[in-house]
């Protein structure tokens, strides 16, 4: 059984918007992640050193790191939300 679509797509006016805020934010995450290895290659028993709660800075960056990627992903959605109901809403009006 086949049926069309359930909604009538239209043209997004906010892609251009919404491809560079997430090369941005991947090269903001990359820059970080780049910090982690770079400290994982060139002094890696400073991974090793006990920070908060006597766990190590290995295990504190890379939660860190999960954290970040996932707080990101929601402020990316959130941002590219609101551009595309401005956006697409101008072209309504």
């Amino acid at each position: 059984m086949l049926h069309g679509p359930s909604v009538e797509l239209g043209k997004d006016r906010s892609v251009p918007k919404k491809t560079r805020l997430g090369v941005v934010m991947f090269i903001i995450y990359m820059v970080i992640y780049a910090g982690f290895v770079f400290i994982g290659a060139r002094f890696p028993k400073a991974l090793g050193a006990r920070l908060a709660g006597g766990q190590n800075l290995a295990f504190l960056y890379g939660m860190g790191l999960i954290v970040l990627a996932a707080v990101m992903g929601l402020i990316y959605n959130f941002l590219c939300t609101r551009l595309e109901d401005r956006m697409n809403e101008e072209e309504q009006s």
